[in-house]
């Protein structure tokens, strides 16, 4: 499907910059829209409230894209009331999702998270079994995550209720390429904080993307040919190591029960990636290891890792 059109929604965002890179060097002709505009964007640009649903249907009916992925969303847990994050987001989902079945759009990508599977959750929470993969129960415990479980339900109703392809993707957390070189990622400490400091990344099981393998998943899931493949179907989209120095089993002491974490390898993902790599023959190509290039160690976690609470 490439050298076609493509709407971006929340293009102009981290996630969202490397996403159009990626979409703009596979062919497609990309429209971003958002609230705002970015600079040096490579799409063409639409500022949109994406929760006007009439408005949003019309800027849909007009471009006539054949693809739309759906980033935009409040993207961090807490950053605002929870009354805020439930409802801004759905509504935002709701309406594009909407808006892109009316213009038959005939592929239809939506950003979930992770955060879907329940970890850190303060009131206690482990896995049935690692590395976490897509068929692993869902337990949402805050409203961020409770609405990005609403987006995917959302996307299943319309994969069975519309034409076309539906999917939805988990994108781990996202490292977008200037945050390797020490601008702060979107919970304000930066990379090499968030290693040499393992509470900060144990609350996430250590899980990370770089932004630019996300945008390469996303090309390739528009692009895969086999849509029954493809239809109401989630992927975990991560790393296929963990954000963390030394071996990742003892790294979970304290956040996961020791014999889940003791079925993992010694530097293997917590989320697993397997089904991407199968079904759409997507690998990611960058890794902490090479992009970061020093890690200063602290000689002792600032809070002990159990305490930290920070999705």
């Amino acid at each position: 499907m490439t050298g076609k059109k493509v709407i971006v929604t929340g293009g102009a965002g981290r996630l969202g910059r490397s996403v159009v890179s990626a979409l703009c060097g596979a062919g497609w002709e990309v429209v971003s829209i958002d609230r705002s505009m970015a600079s040096g964007l490579e799409a063409r640009q639409v500022v949109l409230d994406l929760t006007d649903e009439e408005r949003t249907r019309e800027v849909f009916a007009a471009e006539a894209p054949d693809a739309v992925v759906h980033l935009a969303a409040i993207a961090v847990p807490f950053s605002a009331p929870e009354g805020v994050i439930l409802r801004t987001n759905t509504a935002i989902s709701i309406s594009v999702l909407q808006a892109a079945a009316a213009a038959g759009v005939p592929r239809v990508l939506a950003a979930s998270s992770p955060t879907v599977i329940g970890y850190g959750n303060p009131h206690g929470w482990g896995p049935q079994y690692l590395p976490i993969d897509e068929n692993h129960p869902v337990a949402p415990w805050n409203a961020y995550a409770l609405s990005k479980l609403m987006i995917e339900e959302s996307v299943r109703m319309f994969a069975r209720s519309s034409p076309g392809v539906w999917g939805i993707f988990r994108p781990c957390f996202v490292i977008s390429p200037e945050e390797w070189d020490g601008a702060p990622t979107q919970q304000g400490h930066t990379v090499a904080e968030r290693i040499a400091e393992p509470a900060l990344a144990a609350v996430s099981l250590f899980n990370y993307l770089d932004a630019r393998d996300a945008g390469d998943f996303v090309a390739g899931w528009l692009g895969h040919p086999d849509g029954t493949a493809l239809n109401g179907e989630v992927f975990f989209v991560g790393a296929d190591d963990p954000l963390c120095e030394g071996d990742v089993r003892e790294a979970l002491r304290g956040v996961v029960p020791t014999d889940a974490a003791a079925r993992l390898g010694a530097r293997q993902a917590v989320f697993s990636p397997a089904k991407a790599k199968r079904i759409l023959g997507w690998e990611p190509q960058h890794s902490w290891r090479n992009e970061l290039a020093t890690v200063t160690s602290l000689p002792e976690p600032a809070l002990p890792i159990h305490e930290m609470r920070t999705p």
